[in-house]
């Protein structure tokens, strides 16, 4: 099943800066919950820029750091999940030089 995560704002810390997780989609899979998040720096040298960060949880919901894997068959989820991610969902139709439908 597919989700746009409605949380309080979190959030996070990079070496090249810290902000926001101002989107994230999530899909709930036989072994994870992969994850999308479109990150908002806020502080540091990539203050004013936006990053896309690919993640997962597990399913007790712990941020997990680990590479992400994405089983072909959640990629229609993330798909439904990121009409309510627009700004996401942008990035990465720029990414592979699509359009929104």
């Amino acid at each position: 099943m597919a989700t746009q995560m409605k949380r309080p704002t979190r959030s996070f810390s990079l070496h090249w800066g810290r902000g926001v997780i101002e989107e994230e989609v999530r899909v709930s899979s036989t072994y994870h919950q992969p994850s999308i998040q479109l990150l908002k720096f806020t502080e540091g040298p990539a203050a004013g820029t936006r990053e896309i960060r690919f993640c997962y949880y597990d399913h007790n919901g712990r941020f997990q750091r680990s590479p992400l894997i994405i089983d072909e068959r959640d990629i229609p989820n993330l798909r439904r999940a990121l009409k309510s991610a627009p700004r996401l969902a942008q990035m990465l139709a720029n990414l592979v030089g699509a359009r929104l439908r």
